[in-house]
């Protein structure tokens, strides 16, 4: 049994995980997840580190750490601050120690796909909020309509200060890696993703036949992937 923490991507919050929890507890597995600080335009990596070390506070050592997109960008923080036994990085963006996370993506543009015309906008505080019917479309785009519908009403509003700043992650810790891409992922391109799982985690990718967020369109197949058992 593992004790598994889900870190969500932007504009998400934890409900994103309710279809995934119970396939991993059917497993054997615990499974805890956080509400990043995400309308928070003075909160960067290490404060969504923060809020996922207290939210996984009562984990043991057996904390699997699972960093859906944007997720990714603060999920190292984490082990370096607790033991955890593995970092999975999901349809994510990987940090670069020393190096802003948009410098990173100018540098490789192939990063993210474009998303439908007009899908975001900027709300009256500021943050960034995506239209629903884009949002479904991608999002979740291989999620049934009925899914696709209900997430797409539940993000929330995003600033984006983690991938403005310089990373305080000054180097990589000493953990075990995992990269799981949807192989039709329209959201952060699974060509790149695939290049970089080599490059700069060194470890081959792991692939699902889904979309950018397999935790609802595939619940069963990604629990089945995340299993640390033989």
């Amino acid at each position: 049994m593992a004790t598994f923490g889900l870190v969500h991507g932007a504009y998400h919050g934890a409900w994103c995980w309710e279809r995934l929890t119970p396939e991993l507890e059917a497993r054997g597995h615990r499974v805890l997840s956080v509400d990043l600080p995400c309308e928070d335009p003075l909160a960067g990596a290490s404060e969504y580190a923060a809020a996922a070390i207290e939210a996984f506070a009562d984990a043991d050592d057996d904390l699997v750490l699972v960093g859906h997109s944007l997720g990714g960008l603060s999920i190292p923080l984490v082990a370096q601050a607790r033991p955890v036994t593995r970092l999975v990085f999901l349809c994510a963006l990987v940090p670069r120690p020393g190096r802003a996370h948009e410098d990173v993506a100018a540098d490789e543009p192939d990063m993210t796909l474009p998303g439908p015309e007009g899908g975001a906008c900027s709300g009256p505080d500021g943050a960034t909020r995506r239209h629903p019917d884009a949002a479904a479309r991608w999002f979740f785009a291989d999620c049934p309509p009925d899914v696709a519908g209900w997430a797409a009403s539940r993000l929330r509003g995003q600033f984006w200060r983690i991938t403005q700043e310089v990373t305080p992650l000054e180097r990589w810790p000493d953990v075990a890696c995992s990269y799981v891409l949807g192989a039709r992922d329209p959201v952060v391109n699974p060509t790149w993703s695939r290049r970089i799982a080599r490059e700069v985690l060194g470890v081959e990718p792991l692939e699902l036949d889904a979309g950018h967020s397999p935790f609802l369109s595939a619940p069963a197949a990604l629990a089945e992937m995340l299993d640390p058992r033989p």
